[in-house]
């Protein structure tokens, strides 16, 4: 969704454009977008409108108007249907999740530039100024659509840390990833760590008492 607005960085015709303006809707920038929407929609806690409009923003999305309380509910709905095919554990429950979601959009499957303030991307919502609820879950849904049938994997995952519930991409083909970030991943080789330390603290050390030992002669 675009508002009316020109962006900033919008190329005068026949002008060049900023490095990155072409990649701004591209695959892989849609699902970045996506799996930080999800995250920052996600949860018991609603976010403030201006929270998520920031986010939207920081992925390149015109918010002039800002978003209200009903723009929020949507967009966690959204996000909620989303967060599910992260979850799939494999390629055909994820491809069985994202199935159930493309029909949910409401319009043709369709290229717009919005009237030339953005690159050309393709749009599956009923229109080009579609709710925003419509908006993230048609555009994320063909965006993760892709991934599945290009890489022939989950689009991505749910963090294992107990901590941490945020989603997170796949990248590349390489051992599956369990965690969002080397932060998460770190933490939790730490506390794994310390347990087998305090396990190993609390075993007997060799040549102590205990049941069936004998320490003496008969």
């Amino acid at each position: 969704m675009v508002s009316a607005d020109t962006p900033a960085d919008t190329p005068a015709d026949g002008g060049s454009r900023r490095d990155g303006w072409s990649a701004r809707h591209s695959v892989a920038a849609v699902a970045a977008r996506t799996a930080a929407l999800v995250n920052a929609l996600s949860g018991p806690r609603v976010p403030a409108a201006d929270e998520v409009a920031a986010v939207l923003r920081a992925h390149g999305e015109q918010v002039a108007d800002g978003l209200s309380g009903r723009d929020v509910a949507q967009l966690r709905e959204a996000a909620e249907r989303l967060r599910a095919v992260f979850a799939a554990e494999d390629v055909d429950t994820a491809a069985e999740r994202l199935n159930a979601l493309l029909p949910l959009s409401a319009g043709p499957l369709r290229l717009t530039s919005h009237g030339g303030a953005s690159p050309w991307h393709p749009h599956l919502d009923s229109h080009d100024d579609a709710p925003w609820g419509e908006w993230l879950l048609a555009s994320s849904s063909l965006a993760l659509t892709v991934l599945v049938w290009d890489r022939q994997r989950p689009p991505g995952g749910i963090c294992a840390s107990p901590v941490c519930e945020y989603v997170f991409l796949t990248q590349g083909s390489g051992p599956v990833r369990r965690y969002c970030s080397r932060r998460c991943a770190t933490r939790e080789r730490v506390a794994a760590h310390r347990r087998a330390g305090r396990i190993r603290g609390a075993a007997p050390a060799d040549g102590a008492g205990g049941p069936g030992r004998r320490l003496g002669r008969p």
